[in-house]
């Protein structure tokens, strides 16, 4: 295992520290666990925005020009009174 040596500001290693009590884990398991949830949230953003540029415009149209034009099946929904935000 490796140990790497960082600068946190002090109300960021006090909120840990409180954490790792409340949670009875040492603070080195909170700050694994945080690191490691960041990494993997950067990754995911990575990977969907590498995805995204992938993408056709004139492939997805296509695809949904084979959707067929029907009522969504039951449960399926929209709710009464729905308003897309955009």
């Amino acid at each position: 295992m490796k140990t790497i040596e960082t600068k946190v500001p002090d109300y960021l290693a006090a909120l840990a520290s409180e954490v790792a009590e409340r949670e009875k884990v040492s603070l080195d398991q909170i700050v694994s666990l945080a690191l490691s949830a960041q990494l993997e949230a950067w990754r995911i953003r990575h990977d969907t925005v590498t995805r995204a540029r992938r993408g056709n415009s004139d492939d997805f149209g296509r695809l949904l020009d084979k959707v067929p034009d029907a009522p969504p099946m039951s449960g399926d929904e929209l709710p009464e009174g729905y308003k897309p935000t955009r």
